[in-house]
């Protein structure tokens, strides 16, 4: 299937392949402190999003449902409304993954969760068959709505494939200009799993480059903007890290302006294989 059009405003949502959606655009909180979670996460739900993206071993789903509590709590906005995605932190056994996620529910302060994700591939394919159980079961038991994986290569995908299994909606990933996972993608897009971009301004490592400097000129738009509008029109879900107010705004501010075919061909081509953090997804 080809890569879902994109929304066309902050809260608009994909289609996931259970029949749930998800917001396009989100905020992540890695490496983010307990008051930093607290604080992003609030004001980013100020600026407009609906959707944040914590995990088990980020050490601040407690920080971030709370956040998300006091603040529908303040607007009388129903909780359903914003989307919380969290992950799983080790791949060992169906019975600890199920545990674990119902701690991941109580720090959280949630009945469930909007998304949940195996963290990564890690653990070679036994355990990531009955991880991958756990993650079912808690599904069917209402503790999670949706559920996918991260970091999974075009092989882990393959495998779960081959088994028969519920297919993951989500694959999160490093995906942007100077990251593509051409093979991942192209996998992901044939079997209707969403790709998640976790580091869509690569870090920073590359605000410099003289391509993305022309087009950010031509635009009139930060760098960051660029990178984020890339992603956007591929159709990946985007979860932009900061903890910056003002930051957390122009981040979003992305849906007024397009890149045209040249400019998209462009940053296409950049792809070098620039590894910004985690890198597992050629684990056995």
């Amino acid at each position: 299937m080809p890569a879902p059009a994109p929304v066309k405003s902050l809260d608009g949502r994909l289609k996931m392949r259970d029949g749930n959606t998800i917001p396009q655009f989100g905020l992540g909180v890695y490496e983010m402190n307990d008051q930093e979670a607290y604080d992003s996460t609030k004001a980013a739900l100020d600026a407009g999003y609906k959707h944040v993206d914590t995990a088990e071993w980020y050490e601040n789903e407690e920080p971030c449902g709370r956040a998300i509590n006091d603040w529908c709590k303040q607007f009388d906005t129903p909780r359903s409304e914003i989307f919380l995605t969290s992950k799983l932190m080790h791949n060992k056994t169906y019975e600890q993954a199920s545990a674990d996620i119902r701690k991941s529910l109580k720090r959280a302060q949630v009945d469930s969760f909007d998304l949940y994700l195996m963290h990564s591939p890690i653990g070679g394919p036994e355990i990531r068959k009955n991880i991958w159980r756990a993650l079912v079961d808690a599904k069917k038991e209402g503790l999670l709505k949706s559920i996918g994986v991260s970091n999974f290569g075009k092989k882990h995908i393959q495998e779960m494939i081959d088994q028969g299994v519920e297919l993951p909606v989500v694959n999160q990933i490093d995906l942007h200009p100077f990251m593509r996972h051409p093979e991942i993608v192209e996998i992901c897009e044939q079997n209707d799993i969403i790709l998640e971009a976790w580091g869509p301004l690569a870090r920073a490592m590359r605000f410099d480059h003289p391509s993305i400097q022309k087009i950010s000129k031509a635009k009139g738009r930060d760098v960051g903007q660029i990178f984020l509008r890339w992603g956007l029109q591929h159709g990946f879900i985007i979860i932009p890290k900061s903890v910056s107010p003002k930051r957390i705004v122009s981040n979003s501010q992305i849906f007024d302006f397009e890149l045209n075919e040249d400019e998209m061909k462009e940053l296409d081509g950049l792809d070098e294989y620039l590894v910004t953090d985690w890198d597992v997804v050629d684990v056995e």
